[in-house]
């Protein structure tokens, strides 16, 4: 499970390192996709497996799942950390997330997420009051 927030910086390459306590979750190779909110996601191979499995079946013929299929997977790259725990961004995930030097990573359950750090603050301050809300509707005890 991954969890926390971390500020790590973007070296001139486009090279991130990996926070200490994803590293080993991460070793053996990586998936680094967009998500919808113009952010980053990084999965397990394994994790991002799954979550085409069932992209994969639906049907072809309905365009909506034709485009899904194609953002998610044409916006990948699969990846391996180097031995200080480096990735590299490619450029057109960094151009899509508007990632420069500043970058937030963020532990999201089942996959890290990587943002732009002046988007996860706006993200972070519009979505609070959204939080408190769904608190009281998903925790409550039945």
């Amino acid at each position: 499970m991954f969890l926390g927030t971390y500020t790590p910086k973007l070296d001139e390459k486009g090279r991130l390192i990996l926070p200490a306590k994803f590293r080993d979750a991460f070793a053996e190779g990586l998936v680094v996709t967009r998500t919808q909110d113009r952010a980053l996601a990084i999965y397990t191979q394994q994790a991002f497996e799954a979550l085409m499995g069932p992209v994969a079946l639906a049907p072809t013929t309905v365009k909506q799942v034709r485009d899904y299929q194609r953002m998610l997977a044409a916006g990948a790259s699969f990846e391996v950390p180097d031995k200080q725990g480096r990735i590299t961004i490619p450029p057109i995930l960094r151009k899509y997330a508007g990632l420069d030097r500043d970058v937030v990573v963020i532990g999201a359950g089942t996959r890290a997420e990587i943002w732009d750090a002046k988007a996860w603050a706006d993200y972070s301050e519009a979505s609070e009051a959204g939080f408190s809300d769904l608190d009281e509707e998903f925790m409550t005890p039945p």
